[in-house]
């Protein structure tokens, strides 16, 4: 069935559907992400609830959907634009190819799309709304997208604890993927996980070593409600803000935030490591960053820098033992050059011997 990608600056792009969704109009922000592979644990992190994904490598699908690389119960994206998708899946482990996992979950996917044609006009344009349908022609106002805060969506509505571990980590879920609980479990630790919006009595009363800001999706500044809560939390305990996390720690400090044109999604970022004076690899995905001009009266230095477009990657505190990062440390998908990240705050939690300050 023939299907149309419109775009809100007025291009139209001509597909075929290769899904079985019964939905007639999807709406979403367009992205798009650049790795080779993956596909499984992008459609699967939260951070892209109700976006429209290109896959810019030509080929998605052949290896299948398998059972272990889930970064979360289910997919969160709103729609996927590809160029070419195997209806087949050619792999020991797969369970599902990748066409009927979308048709379980009424997901469209658009093919045989000029994906390349659709990456210039984003990167001309800036990421956009956009809308999936069998319509050839659509009107302008269709394109409002609903604001809201989409961490709402995703998060984990009760308290949750994994593992035995020496450690007590409270891991803040504003959309987290499991690989990022997978890398504590791994490093020893006990993890409780708590909504979003958990008052800071409550997080302190689980009685924490340190706690993690996860990723997750939208605009960090739709969460300002929450911020003295992450401030106290930062005050008081080793945090380690990744992603989403990363801006919601430099804006409880006092920074600000902005948006790009279209986002860093990818496999294959280079990232500048200050300290140790090396380069990583990165995966990435994300829309905002934290604005280094607004760092001076934050107590926050830049560690960690894009070596695309020179954007704060990363930053460690003078006074409080906080570190964050911009990228995925937990990798999947992509390198895994930046785990250290978790070693280092495992050993941040190790020196602070679970004791709980009070910083000024």
């Amino acid at each position: 069935m023939e299907g149309y990608l419109h775009l809100s600056n007025g291009v139209k792009y001509k597909g075929d559907f290769v899904t079985n969704s019964d939905a007639k109009e999807i709406k979403g922000e367009i992205v798009f992400f650049t790795g080779m592979t993956g596909y499984q644990e992008v459609l699967t992190d939260p951070s892209y609830k109700d976006q429209i994904i290109v896959f810019t490598y030509p080929l998605i699908g052949n290896y299948g959907i398998n059972k272990e690389d889930f970064e979360s119960k289910k997919p969160h994206v709103a729609g996927v634009i590809v160029y070419e998708s195997n209806s087949d899946a050619f792999h020991y482990q797969a369970e599902y190819s990748l066409q009927q996992y979308l048709n379980k979950w009424n997901i469209p996917m658009l093919a045989h799309v000029d994906t390349r044609s659709i990456v210039k006009n984003i990167r001309k344009s800036g990421s956009m709304p956009a809308i999936i349908t069998e319509e050839k022609e659509v009107s302008v106002p269709t394109f409002a997208l609903k604001e809201d805060v989409k961490v709402a969506k995703v998060s984990e509505m009760n308290f949750q604890t994994y593992g035995q571990g020496e450690y007590h980590i409270v891991l803040v879920d504003f959309g987290k993927k499991e690989s990022m609980l997978t890398a504590l479990l791994e490093r020893e630790c006990q993890v409780t996980v708590v909504p979003y919006n958990t008052p800071f009595t409550s997080i302190k009363s689980l009685q924490p070593d340190g706690i993690l800001l996860s990723n997750g999706p939208g605009n960090p500044k739709e969460l300002i409600s929450i911020l003295p809560t992450i401030k106290a939390v930062i005050k008081h305990y080793p945090t380690l803000g990744i992603c989403l996390g990363h801006q919601l720690a430099a804006l409880a400090l006092g920074a600000e935030t902005t948006k790009l044109s279209f986002g860093h999604r990818g496999a294959n970022h280079p990232v500048m490591d200050r300290k140790k004076k090396k380069v990583i690899m990165s995966s990435q995905n994300h829309s905002y960053v934290v604005k280094e001009e607004s760092l001076s009266a934050t107590g926050c230095e830049a560690r960690f820098y894009n070596l695309h477009d020179g954007s704060v990657e990363g930053l460690s505190h003078s006074i409080y033992p906080l570190q964050t990062v911009q990228f995925h440390p937990e990798a999947n998908p992509g390198p895994s050059e930046g785990c250290y990240i978790f070693d280092e705050f495992i050993e941040n939690v190790k020196a602070n011997n679970g004791r709980v300050f009070a910083y000024a």
